[in-house]
């Protein structure tokens, strides 16, 4: 069994971070070149292609400081049989404007977080 730590965003203890709901993510198939916006729900997987994407939290500036949106995810392969496969292919922090800080890596997917869906 592993244990899996994440840290929050930088002075996330310090009330500078609000919590959003949900996350608007941006999918692209690489293979057919079609963008997508998802509008996943803190908790409640969704596929996009053969993706399960779950959002843990999701996280944003107030309106007084510097716009940064943050998704907590994990995004898991799903085979031809409809099975989730493990481990992850990615687990992290994926942040609205340095995609590509830490990125997905996929053959056919992008993923990438555009906004928190404030309550």
């Amino acid at each position: 069994m592993s244990l899996m730590l994440w840290a929050w965003p930088a002075a996330a203890d310090e009330g500078q971070w609000l919590f959003g709901g949900g996350a608007q993510l941006q999918a692209l198939d690489k293979i057919t070149a079609r963008i997508s916006t998802l509008d996943v729900e803190v908790g409640q997987p969704d596929q996009y292609g053969s993706l399960q994407i779950i959002v843990h939290a999701c996280t944003y500036r107030p309106p007084t400081m510097a716009p940064e949106h943050a998704a907590l995810m994990e995004i898991r392969n799903i085979n031809h049989l409809g099975e989730v496969l493990e481990p992850p292919i990615f687990s992290g922090w994926m942040f609205a404007s340095s995609p590509a800080l830490n990125a997905l890596e996929h053959p056919v997917y992008d993923v990438s977080v555009l906004a928190c869906k404030k309550d």
